[in-house]
């Protein structure tokens, strides 16, 4: 849908996990009253980002504000009273007392809207699952089915360094994310 002229941006509150949902559902719900010219795009706002599952690299959509999706509409009475009364919508970020959302100035907009391509375009990151101090097993290599503690994160070479007992002594192992799981 394109932008269309004279309308506004608004956020809306929703509980976290049900982004997609509501805005499947207002774009559904808005077609079938053909409403369609009070609505121009509705954006959840999101980052991929690579997560080590079962020693495999999985690539998955985040929320980048959980929670939070933005509406570009003309909020006349009935559209307004429609999106309310959607399952899991909590409001309107800066309702008035009398229930009248505040538009987004346009800076505020270009700004959410800039970080939503930003996101887009950045080169894909992982998020490193685990944390120094914590206690690791081995899952693969020599060292298979030893325990250790994280010493130190290495993100740019994607490697762990972790320490193992091996006959009572502690020895440092350099180990890629994927030689490893969380322990317990």
């Amino acid at each position: 849908m394109a932008s269309q002229e004279g309308m506004k941006w608004y956020v809306l509150r929703a509980i976290s996990g049900q982004e997609n949902k509501i805005k499947n559902f207002i774009e559904a719900e808005v077609k079938h009253l053909s409403m369609d010219d009070l609505l121009g795009q509705i954006l959840i706002p999101t980052e991929k980002v690579y997560q080590i599952r079962d020693g495999k690299k999985v690539l998955k959509e985040r929320n980048f504000f959980p929670g939070y999706i933005m509406v570009e509409a003309t909020l006349t009475g009935e559209l307004l009273h429609l999106i309310k009364k959607v399952n899991n919508v909590i409001g309107f970020l800066g309702e008035t007392k009398g229930g009248v959302p505040v538009p987004l100035r346009l800076t505020e907009v270009n700004r959410m809207l800039g970080r939503v391509d930003e996101l887009a375009e950045t080169s894909e990151q992982v998020a490193i699952p685990f944390v120094v101090g914590e206690t690791v097993k081995v899952i693969d290599g020599p060292f298979r089915d030893f325990s250790g503690n994280i010493e130190k994160i290495l993100e740019d070479k994607r490697k762990l360094e972790v320490t193992v007992k091996i006959f009572g002594r502690r020895t440092p192992l350099e180990l890629s994310f994927m030689q490893v799981e969380k322990d317990g």
